[in-house]
């Protein structure tokens, strides 16, 4: 399986600075945080009980440090990440420190809820060699025909650059979320050239997944 470094084309990651978007413009890009199921996130291997929640935040807000997650028994973490809707993902933004304990390697999974450490042995939707990212500016383009309809997301920290704990300050997503309704979807495009009014389409027969 590849695991691009490259900046640029390909499936590996590109410095999200490169496209000098505006400030306003980038936030609106990584807004899915605001279409995740908060109640329900679940963040195994927490040293701290609710901290994985707090690295789920804005983007002009991922600089702030005292909102974190770190392991606990060893260097891994799961992140189940349920939806409010319909999602897909584009790209995804992990922030960590500067030493041995920013993740190494990121792997994930769809539409697995309650995933459980047991459960990351089969393979992944998708598998990403990290550079250590101190500032939240590397994107990790997903393959978006993999990940065009996902209503839980499963983020699998397995490994770090050496340390015996891993810490995360800030997880980032960019795509798109579809509101399932009776008889309408409405489309939210968390893009940066995204106009931030939702548009609503008719939708003909939607294949729906609910979740309890």
């Amino acid at each position: 399986m590849s695991h691009g470094h490259s900046h640029g084309g390909g499936g590996g990651c590109r410095c999200a600075a490169e496209h000098e978007e505006p400030p306003e413009q980038r936030g609106l890009a990584y807004g899915l945080y605001l279409r995740i199921d908060l109640e329900r996130l679940q963040c195994l291997n927490e040293s701290r009980e609710g901290s994985g929640r707090g690295v789920f935040k804005p983007w002009e807000e991922r600089a702030d440090r005292t909102k974190f997650v770190e392991s606990d028994a060893d260097e891994e973490l799961l992140f189940n990440i349920p939806f409010t809707g319909n999602v897909k993902l584009k790209g995804i933004i992990i922030m960590g420190e500067d030493d041995d304990s920013h993740p190494s390697e990121m792997r994930l999974f769809k539409n697995i809820p309650q995933m459980s450490f047991d459960d990351t042995e089969r393979e992944p939707d998708q598998t990403f060699s990290l550079n250590r990212d101190l500032t939240g500016e590397l994107e990790y383009a997903t393959k978006i025909s993999r990940f065009s309809n996902v209503y839980h997301l499963s983020i699998h920290i397995s490994k770090n650059f050496g340390a015996d704990t891993t810490k995360v300050f800030y997880i980032g997503l960019r795509g798109e979320w579809t509101e399932m309704r009776r008889h309408e979807v409405t489309i939210c495009n968390y893009e940066a050239s995204a106009n931030p009014a939702d548009h609503k389409v008719q939708q003909v027969t939607p294949q729906t997944h609910f979740i309890s």
